[in-house]
């Protein structure tokens, strides 16, 4: 257990900003199904606009820190090849 004001005080913010990035992720994930569901049901129309938003969100993930760059490039390049494959 913490023994010092600091380390408390470490335990408190970690705490806090794991739920705050948790939250992040998970809106990221919700952008991306919404594209993944678009291109299940074979509609382009609504997958391009899908991932017009998720361009974005993956962005300010990685500008936040809750996402690797590369992590976002690949994730928005697979996501933009399945929609162009689509049609």
């Amino acid at each position: 257990m913490a023994n010092t004001p600091q380390a408390k005080k470490r335990i408190r913010r970690n705490t806090r900003r794991a739920e705050i990035n948790g939250n992040r992720i998970g809106r990221i994930r919700t952008f991306v199904k919404k594209v993944e569901a678009a291109l299940l049901a074979g509609n382009k129309d609504e997958a391009k606009a899908a991932l017009a938003g998720v361009q974005p969100e993956l962005a300010r993930g990685v500008s936040k820190g809750v996402l690797h760059k590369n992590t976002a490039s690949r994730k928005f390049s697979r996501l933009t090849k399945r929609v162009a494959a689509l049609g």
